[in-house]
């Protein structure tokens, strides 16, 4: 069975204000004090963010507990230094990103300017394991028309500078001003796709391979395919479906490869569109169902994923969860409809920030 691991970005915030607070050096110099060995936190692009990984799992419920007590650690250390922790995928109040200091970071700020200061956006990322380079590619290529539908489902971004912005995810609409991001044509080999990779480093645009922002990738650090089009998800619970989501999606496109059933050959453009519908919509309205690429509601299309990869997730055991987890979140909402519910109830996005840090380690109020 497939492992897989999850990255998460947390954002650091004020635990009375709940303005972002830049302090992510302190979070993980207290998270290495407290436990030298353990090498499951990182610091980010900017200072009010904090990342952690998790283990390759195969078992998708000590996967989701390993995300829950990743994150009660975070906020621990957070609390150490007088900070908390919120899975928000972009800051509810006004913040003024403060770039690392790494060279690296400061490489990207002085050659992309104003897209990097703002880049103050948290995503999850995940890793699921393939045989080799060949096999990965050939999941790229058919995992295509499905992202759109992971990422309308772990929509958790609607506020941007203390407005909102009448997207559910936000927070994808930013990352695509990164030269490389979104979604990928065909590749139809491991070698065309080293090709591709290499002509781009060619340009001198980027810093390094690293910076290769798709959709979906190959790692370079690990023999996975990494699906990055996801927010960070307010709920451990939506975080653990993404990720069974993924393998499913992962297996599925392997086995149609295997089976020399060719991958959908939309362009570009049109799955940019998908991509802007299901940032926009999220689960209150209208996606694009990928058979023909015409809008249907969300249900229906989220409906259609869970009948792609059934086989897979019945293999695997993850059926049933998967489809009571969807159904939760059609039925009370993915992250951007509770934190407008909340400013709808409280009148405050203070309140909106101190709620979601409590969601973040599992509370429901």
């Amino acid at each position: 069975m497939r492992t897989v691991g999850v990255e998460e970005e947390l954002l650091l915030v004020d635990p009375e204000t709940g303005e972002p607070r830049a302090r992510s050096a302190a979070v993980l110099a207290r998270a290495e004090q407290a436990d030298a060995e353990q090498d499951v936190f990182e610091t980010e692009l900017h200072e009010q963010m904090l990342e952690f990984a998790t283990h390759p799992q195969s078992d998708m419920a000590a996967l989701g507990a390993e995300i829950v007590r990743c994150r009660k650690e975070a906020a621990r250390h957070a609390e150490d230094i007088g900070c908390a922790v919120a899975a928000l995928a972009t800051s509810p109040l006004p913040v003024s990103p403060a770039v690392g200091e790494t060279s690296r970071y400061q490489w990207m700020e002085r050659e992309y300017g104003i897209a990097t200061r703002e880049q103050l956006v948290m995503g999850c990322h995940v890793h699921v394991a393939v045989d080799s380079d060949e096999e990965g590619v050939a999941v790229v290529d058919r995992l295509r028309p499905w992202l759109a539908v992971l990422a309308a489902l772990s929509a958790n971004s609607p506020f941007w500078q203390g407005n909102d912005t009448s997207y559910s995810s936000y927070r994808s609409r930013v990352w695509q001003r990164w030269p490389s991001a979104g979604p990928t044509e065909l590749f139809g080999s491991a070698e065309a796709y080293d090709q591709r990779v290499a002509d781009m480093m060619a340009t001198g645009a980027l810093l390094d391979e690293k910076m290769v922002y798709f959709d979906a990738r190959l790692s370079r650090q690990y023999p996975t395919v990494e699906i990055r089009v996801s927010d960070v998800c307010l709920d451990a619970d939506t975080a653990t479906l993404i990720a069974t989501l993924s393998r499913g999606l992962v297996e599925t496109a392997a086995r149609d490869w295997r089976a020399g059933r060719e991958p959908a050959g939309l362009g570009v453009s049109v799955l940019r569109l998908a991509g802007w519908r299901a940032a926009r919509s999220g689960l209150t309205g209208d996606l694009l169902l990928p058979a023909g690429m015409r809008p249907a509601p969300a249900a229906t299309v989220v409906e259609a994923l869970l009948e792609h990869v059934a086989d897979a997730l019945a293999d695997s055991g993850d059926l049933d969860r998967a489809r009571e987890s969807c159904a939760r979140l059609l039925r009370e909402g993915n992250g951007a409809r509770v934190q407008r519910d909340l400013l709808a109830r409280t009148g405050s996005l203070r309140e909106v920030v101190a709620a979601c840090v409590r969601r973040t380690q599992g509370a429901t109020g």
